[in-house]
């Protein structure tokens, strides 16, 4: 090896100096519970396989039988349908804490039932391959083919699209292939870090969220692995406590790997259940679906060089993006579908794509648009459930400290305004200050129905090229 050599692999990470993650409500570290639904989607020559499966199960050294059915290992997968699955489901919704659910599509056209359970939960389901095989020795435009088959199966099943991918059983390939694929939000074939990082990839960026195979119930069934459940919760528990411990000056993650065919199985469940309490039981610990992790981390923590418009996937600039006109992801999605140049690369370049899409609408998007945005000062404000970006803009102009006086005049105001206009009022806020906008809604309550819907379109266009110079600067 010569030092100008170019090493395919990343030793470096974040080293001493790793993001401050800055988790909701201000957690020390985010646990991650993963359900890998594999039952019926495993290797078998019902499912035009070679031999039997042989991964992942009570028969510790387990061989595959070329061309014969394995019953013993077959009702072992089984179980993880007919009744681990069920265990588990019961022990995070008694306690609502949300789960991933790494769901291998073939396996799941075998449950319909479990599905619509997973998303009656309100769980996260991302796709776990098309079938759970080894797909070391899988030619890359087969594994692509599979990978598409099990998007299209998954969509099918389960009512939406995953925007998650975790293959597991991964080739060289697979990464880059979940990059190409263009719709997913994060990718998880990786144990490299206790954070998300982004990747460069064929598409532009795209996230990572490292998973587990450490704290993960496969060791009950692996050469040195848990020989009880009392292991797997000190394992655990040790793994949360020096997370937690750590996560005072810079929080992490943490991911829980399980399955329903192996901590399913009542000697071991209890365990689980200690621990999910004991995490409970922890005031700054946050129990997020990897969605939502991904979804914090696309933004609040950008690719390094910050965001490329005209170089993300459709999914990632609508993630990203569709917040900035508010509750209505259908402008960013319009933007995209017309094409970026450069040019989009800038606020002001993707403010005027933004705007140019917000006026195709039609009159019903339109109106929907102007009605999705909040009073000022109104009741989601007093209630704190306004957008992240309505409730800084709203107190940069000092409308979250109003005197009793200030809020009576603000309260009237809105009023008045719906009852003459039959929707909020609209005004970019940020630099302003209560004077002002006091002033611009004893003005505007003179205006014409008609020229006051331009005006709040024309204030809504302000919004977001506000919001962008926040994003892009």
């Amino acid at each position: 090896m010569t030092t100008g050599e170019t090493y395919p692999r990343d030793m470096i990470g974040y080293g001493r100096t790793p993001p401050f993650a800055d988790w909701p409500n201000n957690a020390r570290v985010a646990v991650q519970f993963v359900i890998n639904y594999e039952e019926g989607g495993e290797n078998n020559i019902l499912h035009g396989d070679a031999a039997s499966e042989a991964f992942l199960s009570e028969i510790i050294g387990a061989a595959p039988w070329p061309g014969m059915r394995h019953m013993n290992m077959e009702s072992i997968y089984e179980y993880g349908a007919r009744a681990g699955f069920w265990r588990l489901h019961r022990m995070f919704t008694e306690r609502s804490v949300p789960v991933t659910v790494y769901a291998v599509a073939t396996a799941m056209a075998r449950n319909a039932e479990a599905v619509a359970a997973m998303n009656e939960a309100g769980w996260e389901i991302a796709t776990h391959g098309l079938k759970w095989i080894d797909y070391r020795d899988i030619p890359p435009d087969v594994e692509a083919r599979h990978l598409a088959e099990a998007v299209r199966i998954h969509t099918e099943v389960a009512g939406a699209r995953p925007l998650g991918f975790y293959q597991g059983r991964s080739s060289l390939n697979t990464i880059r292939l979940g990059m190409e694929e263009g719709g997913f939000l994060y990718c998880a074939d990786s144990y490299a870090d206790d954070l998300p990082y982004w990747l460069e990839g064929p598409r532009g960026p795209q996230l990572i969220t490292p998973y587990t195979l450490d704290s993960n119930d496969m060791r009950f069934v692996t050469a040195q692995g848990f020989n009880s459940g009392d292991q797997f919760y000190a394992y655990l528990k040790d793994s949360f406590d020096a997370l937690y411990a750590e996560g005072e000056v810079v929080p992490k993650m943490l991911s829980i790997g399980l399955h329903s065919r192996l901590v399913g199985r009542p000697g071991r469940a209890v365990s689980l259940a200690r621990f999910i309490d004991y995490v409970l039981s922890h005031d700054r610990a946050w129990t997020p679906t990897r969605l939502d992790i991904a979804r914090h981390w696309i933004h609040r923590h950008p690719p390094q060089g910050g965001w490329k418009p005209s170089r993300l996937t459709r999914t990632l600039f609508i993630e990203r993006f569709g917040g900035v006109y508010e509750h209505s992801p259908w402008v960013a999605a319009a933007a995209y579908d017309v094409g970026f140049t450069s040019e989009a690369d800038t606020a002001e370049g993707l403010a005027k794509a933004l705007a140019a899409a917000a006026a195709k609408g039609t009159e019903e998007q339109k109106k929907a648009l102007i009605l999705a945005h909040p009073d000022l000062a109104g009741r989601l404000a007093l209630a704190r459930t306004l957008t992240a970006e309505s409730a800084e803009e709203q107190a940069s102009a000092g409308l979250d400290r109003l005197t009793p006086d200030e809020l009576a005049k603000f309260t009237a105001l809105n009023e008045a305004y719906r009852a003459r206009f039959g929707f909020p009022f609209i005004m970019a806020v940020k630099g302003k200050s209560k004077a002002d906008i006091l002033a611009s809604f004893q003005q505007r309550l003179g205006n014409d129905p008609g020229v006051e819907t331009a005006t709040a379109l024309t204030e809504i266009d302000r919004i977001a090229a506000l919001r962008l110079e926040d994003i892009l600067r």
